[in-house]
């Protein structure tokens, strides 16, 4: 990697840096009860993780009328909110492992900014940081509050425009679809992770793949050797 030349690494969070499928799925099963619904299955709701909760709802409770969906919701953010509190993020969305060395590796590149580009909204983007203790880290946090769901590519164009770096001196990393999706559609290199919600298959729109975050740094440098 050519040293001077700005980078940014943008990560996805939920099924990439941090696994918070029990919160999610309890949640979706507490949000479901209120309204007397039978709950989607493991897979259905892991499957549509990334996208805005609005947009994911409407998936999950296709058959439901607008105001049901609204209150799916409002009744997920609650209950999310709810289990969150009772242990804490750190406890509830643990990082997968080699996050936080993986972070610290990258941080001590000086040509080299982080960002995230996740579904969460920011209050729970704010909560999963402070739980881990990574204030300071990301440079530029695009949420779901600000911008169209993914695969749209608002976040990743925003993320750019925020840190002026060039798309082609960027990255997305992630483990949907809905990430490499948005990947290709801002320009900028989608690479996926095999240890997320989506299975590989899936994702047909990554340009390379990661088995740990280990291998990170090394793929980094072999796509910026120039």
């Amino acid at each position: 990697m050519s040293e001077g030349k700005r980078r940014l690494v943008i990560f996805d969070v939920d099924g990439t840096l941090a696994d918070s499928q029990s919160d999610i799925l309890g949640a979706m099963q507490l949000a479901f009860a209120a309204e007397g619904m039978s709950c989607p299955a493991r897979s259905e709701i892991l499957g549509v993780v990334g996208l805005s909760l609005p947009v994911l709802m409407t998936v999950l409770a296709a058959d439901a009328d607008a105001s049901t969906q609204a209150r799916l919701v409002e009744g997920y953010r609650e209950a999310y909110t709810t289990l969150r509190a009772e242990q804490g993020s750190a406890v509830s969305s643990p990082l997968y492992p080699g996050t936080a060395e993986m972070l610290a590796e990258l941080r001590t590149r000086p040509e080299v900014v982080l960002g995230v580009a996740t579904g969460k909204s920011r209050r729970g983007l704010d909560k999963l940081i402070e739980g881990h203790r990574m204030q300071g880290i990301f440079v530029t946090q695009q949420v779901a509050d600000t911008h169209p769901s993914k695969p749209h590519p608002s976040m990743i164009m925003q993320a750019l425009s925020e840190t002026g770096v060039a798309a082609e001196s960027a990255v997305m990393i992630g483990d949907t679809s809905f990430d490499m999706e948005m990947a290709a559609a801002a320009g900028v290199t989608g690479i996926g992770v095999r240890w997320g919600y989506h299975g590989q298959e899936r994702l047909t729109a990554a340009v390379h793949m990661l088995d740990s975050f280990g291998d990170l740094a090394p793929l980094l440098d072999t796509i910026w050797k120039d």
